[in-house]
């Protein structure tokens, strides 16, 4: 499964919120620095999903808000 995600760095929580089928807001407390945040989004979604994090990815978006991510596993 593919999803667009919308990254919320230095955030009070981790969380998932739904916006519609394929785009979701990610909120991680990790600062973007050194791909922190990056790593945290794909914990955070790996939660969510209740996949392991080795099953999440993300695919483009590396250094923007605005990532895109794959789910492995899920259809």
């Amino acid at each position: 499964m593919k999803i667009q995600v919308i990254t919320k760095a230095k955030a009070r929580s981790n969380k998932v919120v739904q916006i519609t089928d394929t785009v979701y807001e990610v909120s991680v407390k990790a600062p973007p620095v050194e791909g922190k945040a990056n790593l945290a989004v794909i914990k955070t979604v790996a939660e969510h999903f209740r996949v392991h994090k080795n099953q999440v990815r993300i695919i483009s978006g590396f250094t923007s808000v605005n990532k895109t991510v794959l789910i492995e596993g899920i259809i």
